[in-house]
């Protein structure tokens, strides 16, 4: 669990950066180490032979085995005034494996001999060639052996490695600390107030007051608390809406019987002789028929939700010829022209009671415009099968030569309490019908609105 937290995979990436760089140091230091170890011996030598030439040559054979013992070489040839002298020898154990010039060596070469040295598992001869300290000559080359350098070599890199580990170790731990302290710490606590929050997000009191000095996380609880203001807000207010659905639907439920009874009296009264009854009855029963269709709409969206359509496999025309059937009856004295274009040979899958239920309300808000105006009309429905993201689908349009929905109208189309585009409407029946539409895995949308008349387009799918 460890590692999958965010300060345990930062102290483990530490530690492998920490220990990559190490690596890519590692190479040079011990080129280095190399390089110091085969000068040392280069002085060592050249200090012998100088004792050996200023002695003329009179030191003893012990005491120049002594001396290149001390120098930790088998030979030294040191060059002076262009004449190569062997200075100092002694039997070799072995014949020569390999020469180094340590003269012009680059670092990358140097690197390069410390590597294949570590590589080797056994001794061996090399020849090294240098140039002497203190003007002591033009060159000077000695013969050795690498033992002693291979075991050095060895627990150097040994050293290295322990102290990249103590480093690595040591700069993970408080790199660990310091993003615990700086940053997980206050991530923990807006976790914290984010799980408090959701078992209570109407409780004021458990949402989140920013307080941290880290810019980013700062932000972040800027945002967190806004968002928590936001919705404690609106689950408030759904809350209120809710409740004061529940009060509309059980008052409009009784103001609609009570409007009933005062509709059938009306309906009386209109029959009576007396003219100014006359008059005033039309208005009364129209006053009262607005009421009705109100509560009806109110009680109807106030529903908590419509249930989902039962598909069928159904044939278009016929029920397009009932919808224009009702409305034609409606008509009255309106001169409204119906006219249908639909081929008889169209099915779809629909909800029949639904999608009668939307084409009405299109058809009646198309009539009562035309009503409106008191001026002959023409109201077409037409359906084609099409295609939308390819998807097969059925388009029926709904249009009217009506004088068009007037701006504010049109903000609000589909909004309940917001699209009514008549005097008297609610503005319920098209955001019904809109999501009627949308059960269906369809839409509804204003194709146009304008001088020449409006018309509605809806695009079902058509799965059968």
């Amino acid at each position: 669990m460890f590692a999958n937290t965010l300060s345990g995979r930062f102290l483990w990436l530490v530690v492998i950066f920490v220990m990559v760089a190490e690596v890519l140091i590692f190479g040079p230091s011990v080129a280095r180490y190399r390089a110091d170890y085969l000068e040392a011996r280069l002085e060592r030598a050249q200090i012998a032979s100088l004792a050996l030439l200023a002695s003329d040559g009179s030191i003893a054979g012990e005491l120049a085995a002594e001396l290149l013992d001390n120098a930790g070489v088998f030979n030294v040839v040191l060059r002076r005034d262009e004449v190569r002298e062997l200075v100092l020898a002694s039997p070799l154990p072995g014949p020569v494996d390999a020469s180094f010039d340590l003269r012009e060596a680059s670092l990358l070469g140097l690197t390069r001999d410390a590597l294949e040295e570590l590589a080797h598992t056994e001794p061996r001869i090399i020849r090294i060639i240098g140039n002497p300290v203190q003007r002591g000559g033009l060159l000077i080359e000695i013969t050795l052996d690498t033992a002693q350098l291979q075991r050095e070599l060895w627990e150097y890199s040994g050293r290295i490695l322990a102290l990249s580990l103590a480093i690595s170790l040591f700069t993970a731990l408080l790199l660990y600390l310091s993003v615990r302290l700086f940053v997980v710490a206050p991530m923990s606590r807006v976790i914290r107030s984010m799980s408090d929050y959701a078992e209570a997000p109407q409780d004021a009191r458990r949402i989140i007051t920013p307080n941290s000095n880290i810019a980013e996380l700062r932000q972040a609880e800027d945002a967190l608390q806004k968002l928590q203001n936001d919705l404690t807000g609106l689950l408030r207010q759904k809350e209120r809406l809710a409740q004061l659905g529940g009060s509309v639907a059980r008052i409009s439920h009784d103001l609609r019987n009570m409007l009933t009874t005062a509709s059938m009296l009306a309906d009386r009264i209109e029959m009576s002789e007396d003219p100014s009854v006359k008059r005033a009855a039309p208005k009364l029963v129209s006053s009262l028929s607005r009421a009705i269709n109100l509560c009806e709409s109110t009680l109807a969206f106030g529903k908590a939700e419509e249930p989902p359509p039962r598909l069928d496999r159904l044939r278009l025309a016929p029920l397009v010829e009932d919808v224009i059937e009702s409305e034609k009856l409606a008509c009255g004295d309106a001169e409204i022209t119906f006219v249908a274009e639909v081929n008889p040979t169209l099915y779809l899958r629909a909800d029949s009671e639904q999608l009668f239920r939307v084409l009405s309300n299109l058809v009646r808000n198309a009539r009562q415009a035309l009503e409106a105006t008191r001026k002959p009309g023409v109201i077409e429905i037409t359906a084609s099968e099409t295609a939308n993201e390819a998807q097969s689908g059925v388009t029926i349009r709904i249009g009217d030569s009506g004088p068009g929905l007037p701006p504010k109208a049109r903000e609000h189309l589909f909004e309940a309490f917001q699209g009514g585009a008549r005097k008297g409407g609610v503005g319920l029946g098209l955001a019904i019908a809109a999501e009627l539409v949308r059960g269906h895995g369809g839409f509804l949308e204003l194709a146009r609105s304008d001088a020449d008349g409006t018309e509605f387009r809806i695009w079902l799918p058509n799965n059968a």
